[in-house]
């Protein structure tokens, strides 16, 4: 299940050449963005058949390069679509990285970073000044790792409580849960009954959560996204489009937590 990626290509029809070596390729472009310049980072990919502008999560623009492409139809796609780039990056989510004061969602709800300063223990929920936050102990440079993993436990808490009831509701047998941190995928299944989720759903409200465990539950009945799929999906979870709506929205938002800015 893949969240929504910003991303814009074209299907040029590329006259058969010698390959350029990727070395003669410029590693950035430039381009002017209301009197700035930007950069753009330029990857060769010897399974692109066309040209693609696109914001990755977490990281700057990046033009996708076919192995038998020419940089000057490279920098002609890239001209033409600068509009379509400086209006993403207008309205592009920045990273938030787990530092002293960032405001967090838990379950939906804002937290604000707090270090204890204490060395040791465990990360907990409290209140601040009169508003909520996350307790978290360590040096500065471990309070990431910590949080990161305590988040991972607490989303791997409340997906097993939903996955064990949707699969139950659907009559299938899940044998493992993972805790992943995919750039673009909320959960996966495999025909072996193991599903991957993405820690960052505990950020969502509970219901979203729900939805994704309905979701990658549901595969163990359609290996597919069909019609019958989605009919399954509504069985184990009849409010599933509740939670379906909300990622189609705020998704892009949660994949920027824990990165760094």
């Amino acid at each position: 299940m893949r969240a929504v990626l910003a991303a814009i290509q074209i299907h040029t029809s590329l006259t058969p050449m010698i390959p350029l070596l990727q070395k003669r390729w410029p590693p950035a472009a430039e381009v002017r963005i209301d009197g700035e310049s930007v950069a753009v980072a330029v990857k060769v990919s010897a399974r692109a058949k066309s040209y693609r502008l696109s914001i990755p999560h977490g990281s700057g623009p990046l033009l996708t390069v076919p192995k038998f492409g020419r940089w000057g139809e490279a920098q002609a796609f890239l001209d033409r679509h600068t509009p379509w780039l400086a209006s993403r990056l207008e309205r592009s989510v920045k990273p938030v990285a787990f530092v002293r004061g960032a405001i967090v969602p838990l379950r939906g709800v804002n937290h604000r970073i707090v270090p204890t300063g204490r060395v040791r223990g465990v990360v907990e929920v409290g209140e601040d000044d009169g508003e909520m936050a996350l307790l978290v102990p360590g040096a500065p440079e471990h309070r990431a790792r910590r949080l990161i993993d305590w988040l991972k436990i607490e989303a791997e808490r409340d997906l097993e409580r939903r996955v064990r009831v949707h699969a139950r509701t659907l009559e299938v047998t899940v044998h493992s849960i993972i805790m992943r941190s995919q750039a673009t995928r909320w959960g996966s299944c495999s025909t072996t009954g193991k599903l991957n989720f993405n820690w960052r759903l505990v950020l969502a409200p509970p219901f979203v959560l729900d939805y994704v465990a309905a979701h990658e539950v549901a595969h163990l009945v359609e290996m597919n996204h069909s019609e019958a799929f989605w009919e399954t999906v509504e069985v184990a979870l009849p409010s599933m489009a509740r939670g379906r709506d909300w990622l189609k929205v705020h998704g892009r938002e949660l994949m920027v937590y824990g990165l760094e800015g």
